[in-house]
């Protein structure tokens, strides 16, 4: 059982490469042909695969539905967590976890730092777009005609005197963090309080979260917390990495 059981996957893994005849399929998996037959005729049946009129084989339709209720299963904020509490450990400083819903940036998790002063955010607060790391990331992710409406629709208060003020000026930062990988918030939304982010990638590339460390600048300056920078990419990379995403190289 357990045999057969290893077969089907790793006919199903060969079909994610494209269609594949009864011969290829049989060969991929070192079996005869009549064995691949019966494999492939069970998983048919239960809709993992399809056969083509040119009678190759391809992923079905039931494999697809199965993966995105897996995926709509997940909360990332599960599985970020004990990351999140690792780096968090490691660090001292303040950690969050936010999401882009609607037009705004919410954070969904927080672990406060080591020291006695508190960031004045909280779980279920909304995070600026045009002056947080946070919201850079994660707006910065959208496709280009939608990152313009965006930038155009939003309001640019003067938070404190580095704040962004035009969507040229959001819009310019956003190239930046697609090239770069990760946003600052260079006092920008709180005037004693840094900040660097980075993106959490699905399983189709595209950006579900950003997580980020806080500091106030008494306690660590820009320069101190771009250092930081790595981690908090190999923190992110490992979170996309359990939830089924991609990393990009």
């Amino acid at each position: 059982m357990a045999q057969t059981v290893d077969r089907a996957l790793v006919i199903l893994a060969s079909l994610a490469e494209g269609p594949a005849s009864l011969e290829q399929a049989a060969n991929r998996i070192g079996v005869h042909k009549s064995t691949a037959m019966r494999l492939l005729r069970t998983l048919e049946e239960h809709g993992f695969v399809h056969r083509q009129p040119d009678y190759r084989y391809r992923l079905g339709g039931k494999l697809f539905s199965l993966a995105q209720l897996a995926l709509e299963s997940i909360d990332v904020r599960v599985v970020a967590a004990p990351h999140l509490a690792a780096l968090n450990e490691r660090c001292g400083h303040t950690v969050h976890l936010a999401v882009y819903e609607d037009g705004e940036v919410t954070y969904v998790d927080k672990l406060e730092s080591r020291y006695p002063v508190r960031m004045y955010s909280r779980i279920g607060k909304r995070a600026p777009l045009t002056a947080s790391a946070v919201g850079k990331v994660l707006l910065a992710d959208l496709p280009e005609a939608r990152r313009r409406e965006v930038a155009a629709t939003l309001e640019y208060p003067a938070y404190t005197a580095r704040s962004l003020r035009t969507p040229e000026a959001l819009l310019a930062e956003l190239a930046t963090v697609r090239e770069q990988g990760w946003a600052v918030d260079r006092s920008e939304y709180e005037e004693t309080v840094n900040c660097v982010a980075v993106p959490i990638r699905g399983i189709d590339g595209r950006v579900i979260a950003a997580c980020s460390i806080s500091t106030p600048t008494v306690v660590a300056p820009m320069g101190t917390l771009r250092r930081l920078v790595p981690e908090l990419l190999r923190t992110a990379e490992a979170v996309s990495q359990e939830y089924g995403g991609r990393v990009e190289a």
